[in-house]
């Protein structure tokens, strides 16, 4: 049994007590309890949003708005929106750093301050986006809900005529067509380029590194070019809807390859160890291996090809020109995308083309928007994550291959033995009897 002495007359809990020990006449070594004192448990934290940094956050706001319009109205000449805005952000910044200082170490206001600065660029991002989505939806909203703008091209429609007649039929046809080629040509080349960079490690992989590298910051105007020197003028080809799609390929293969080179990096390299050690070769730890678990990620590295793809404008107009009529067919003659009949809408000094032209931008941004949708359904799910339909086909095969084991490895059946006539019947010898043990 412990012994505890108070030497101070007060019952000292665990945790604020040492344990010394003191001889006694027996010799055995008893436990002499001594009083000591405990640190105080203030524990910083870097984390949270308490209401003191709710006050600070608001002080920090409303004098950074009073000091900026003392400085634009009463102590400096200044004036500018941007300027104003610029002197209110840096404002805040001091003085929100200045109010925490007064509560918390200098670890803690370095974490806060940068905090700010982060969420306050991301704000003003978000405005910037949102900004030019709605004042493009604003300006075209008088065109989007007329079905004529989808259906109907300009071919019959001039520059005086109302909203009512003409629209973008021909440009979203060829849009679709010259997209669809570039996608037909790019998916695999970009991919199979991506997959070559991560697995095959050589002096050849670092050139092809190297160019791709440099076509990312390629100017689509020299694509188009490029496009038109050996294509159109050199091989004889016309202008056509085929070579648009070639000089669009060539904009979206870097963007590609750069973007699912570094989805690849991502997987595990466990996975791809342990496939090696079951004896897979490289080709099928490529196929069932790598590119299933980075299924998501290459889904968003095609979706930004094709974002930059939709987009050019320069290329088309090199290669494909324009036109104001439906064209089918990608071999013959000019054709025009969404992008191209936007540029010359804007261009023009008509309001009615104008207006055409913001719309026509906007069902662009409707359509990025749909393939990004496309996207997240294909591939948004992770790896080892499957949909209804998906588990049910694996327990299928599961209940296949679990009958054909068991198939496998059930006992034979009796055969009958060919018939022995005669003397050679009689001259076997009978089966063994199996040794039974007599029990005790």
């Amino acid at each position: 049994m412990t012994v505890v002495e108070e030497s101070t007359g007060a019952v000292e809990t665990a945790e604020d007590v040492a344990v010394v020990d003191r001889p006694t006449g027996g010799g055995t070594t008893l436990p002499d309890v001594v009083a000591t004192s405990v640190p105080p448990n203030r524990l910083r934290t870097l984390s949270g949003f308490s209401r003191a940094d709710l006050m600070n956050l608001v002080g920090a706001l409303i004098s950074s708005a009073s000091i900026t319009f003392l400085l634009f109205g009463v102590l400096a000449p200044l004036s500018g929106t941007l300027g104003f805005v610029v002197v209110a952000w840096l404002m805040f910044l001091v003085v929100y750093g200045l109010l925490v200082s007064l509560d918390d170490t200098r670890p803690v206001v370095v974490d806060k301050v940068m905090s700010a600065v982060m969420l306050s660029t991301a704000l003003l991002a978000g405005i910037a986006l949102f900004s030019v989505i709605f004042y493009t939806l604003a300006k075209g909203w008088g065109v989007l809900f007329r079905w004529n703008f989808y259906t109907q091209d300009m071919s019959t429609t001039g520059p005086t005529d109302p909203l009512s007649q003409g629209g973008i039929g021909h440009a979203i046809l060829g849009t679709l067509i010259i997209i669809g080629i570039a996608i037909a040509i790019t998916v695999p080349l970009g991919l199979a380029a991506a997959v070559f960079l991560n697995e095959v490690l050589n002096r050849f992989s670092q050139f092809v590194r190297t160019v791709v590298d440099a076509m990312t910051a390629l100017p689509s105007i020299l694509a188009g070019l490029f496009i038109f020197a050996t294509w159109i003028l050199i091989l004889g080809f016309e202008r056509s809807g085929l070579a648009a799609a070639i000089a669009t390929s060539i904009m979206m293969l870097p963007i590609i390859i750069r973007s699912a080179d570094v989805v690849l990096r991502l997987v595990p390299g466990n996975l791809k160890e342990a496939s090696f050690a079951l004896g897979a070769p490289q080709f099928r730890t490529v196929g069932n291996v790598t590119l299933p678990t980075a299924r998501s990620g290459l889904a968003t590295a095609v979706i930004l090809g094709i974002a930059r793809g939709i987009g050019e404008t320069a290329p088309v107009l090199l290669t494909a020109g324009y036109t104001a009529t439906i064209n089918n067919d990608p071999l013959h003659n000019p054709m025009v995308t969404l992008s191209l009949s936007t540029y010359y809408f804007v261009k023009s000094p008509q309001q009615s083309l104008i207006q055409r032209g913001f719309a026509t931008a906007a069902v662009l941004m409707i359509l990025v928007l749909v393939l990004f949708f496309i996207a997240r359904l294909l591939g948004g799910r992770q790896a080892g994550q499957l949909s209804s339909r998906q588990a049910k086909r694996v327990r299928a095969r599961s209940r296949k291959d679990l009958a054909r084991f068991d198939a496998r490895h059930a006992p034979a059946e009796p055969t009958l033995a060919p018939a022995i006539l005669g003397a050679e019947a009689d001259a076997l010898p009978p089966p063994p009897v199996p040794h039974q043990e007599s029990s005790p």
